[in-house]
């Protein structure tokens, strides 16, 4: 591959690299030389040309995506207030409580859903009461929920140095479906 612009360029919107770019040992089970072939603006894109790859034959087990740039981000979903945390630790506790309960059912006499019930119960106050008393000890530094990922700013296709001319060839032609 060339720097100038190809057509998976065009089609897949970010630029293919040229296979200059080598990491060694970066997989912890191996100290093997690999070569990026691309490199893609997102995961999708990625994804796409290593499925190509695997469709064409390629030894897809040399390959790996990297993700470069990498940030947290972090998408606050609502105001988390004592009540919330306390139906939220309720809620873990009587999953808990529900394996608990089974481990014993399974040994119970009898009313064997007597003993469930009773550990989903107990759980769920417990897990209530402990998620109160954690959201009350963080003191308002933290009344919201929110989910974390993680993202990459790129995603870079890499194989073994070995494979790397049959990889760039194949990825050549790609085409966005």
């Amino acid at each position: 591959m060339n720097t100038a612009a190809t057509e998976e360029e065009t089609l897949m919107g970010s630029p293919p690299i040229p296979p200059t770019d080598r990491t060694t040992s970066w997989m912890a089970d191996s100290d093997r030389s690999m070569v990026t072939v691309a490199v893609y603006d997102d995961y999708a894109s990625a994804q796409r040309a290593v499925d190509h790859l695997s469709d064409n034959r390629f030894p897809v087990e040399r390959s790996a995506i990297v993700g470069t740039g990498l940030r947290l981000v972090e998408k606050v979903t609502g105001r988390l207030t004592v009540g919330k945390a306390a139906l939220a630790g309720a809620v873990s506790g009587a999953w808990i409580g529900l394996f608990i309960g089974l481990l014993f059912g399974i040994f119970s006499v009898s009313d064997w859903w007597r003993v469930i019930l009773f550990a989903v119960v107990l759980g769920a106050l417990w897990g209530a009461a402990f998620g109160a008393i954690a959201h009350a000890f963080t003191g308002g530094r933290r009344d919201f929920s929110s989910l974390s990922r993680l993202e990459a700013a790129r995603y870079a296709v890499v194989v073994d140095a070995e494979f790397a001319e049959p990889a760039t060839r194949l990825l050549t032609g790609l085409t966005k479906p």
